[in-house]
């Protein structure tokens, strides 16, 4: 996009459409926009170009959202939670801004892998439902667009996680949950709290099954 990141954020009302705009969106509250953690946080912008970006030095908008300067804030609206980073740690730098991020980053639905797994884990959702099944198949991008419809009924009720079967880091998940490729897509619900879980090899993904399965387990 030819748009500058990040977006200057100068009040209240632009700062809440920015959040409300996107899954996930990151504002760096900074005193001076001109700070070297201000130029660290410009250059962590520039390398993740599918999050939103803003900035904001507005004394009213910091207190709004309740930060002091130099923080990097995360809002995510899969739980309507938010994560803050202190940036007055003088080791922080644009490469542990994008780690940080790439934690956090929990969407409608997540892609697992060793990175976001560290989010999943400290989501404050406590059922996550997973599809576990094989990305390289020809009906994933169909299969992917009825989870996500589904995804949006269970917003800040469960968090919906995608899990490609290629993936050796994968494998665990698949034994614990004593699934084999051939059974796959596969559903797995999961309670945190107590590990209580239970799956479905269903033929096909369809918006109905995940509600059905999802709301059977809620019940």
């Amino acid at each position: 996009s030819t748009t500058e990141k990040p977006i200057l954020l100068n009040n209240i009302a632009d700062a809440e459409a920015f959040v409300s705009g996107a899954e996930v969106a990151v504002i760096g509250f900074f005193q001076d926009p001109q700070s070297p953690e201000a130029e660290q946080f410009r250059l962590a912008a520039g390398q993740i170009p599918e999050v939103p970006f803003g900035l904001s030095s507005s004394a009213a908008v910091l207190s709004h959202y309740g930060v002091s300067a130099n923080t990097v804030t995360l809002f995510r609206r899969v739980d309507n939670d938010r994560r803050d980073l202190d940036m007055n740690n003088r080791d922080v730098d644009a490469k542990k801004m994008i780690r940080f991020i790439r934690i956090n980053e929990l969407r409608l639905v997540t892609e697992y892998d060793p990175v976001t797994a560290i989010g999943v884990m400290q989501s404050s959702l406590e059922l996550n439902l997973l599809l576990i099944t094989d990305k390289m198949s020809p009906k994933h991008p169909e299969r992917m667009r009825k989870f996500r419809a589904a995804a949006e009924l269970y917003k800040g009720k469960i968090l919906f996680i995608l899990l490609d079967s290629n993936l050796k880091s994968n494998e665990r998940v698949m034994s614990y949950f004593q699934l084999k490729k051939s059974q796959l897509p596969a559903l797995a619900i999961f309670h945190t709290p107590d590990d209580e879980h239970e799956v479905l090899t269903p033929d096909e993904i369809s918006i109905e099954r995940v509600q059905d399965f999802c709301n059977r387990f809620l019940q």
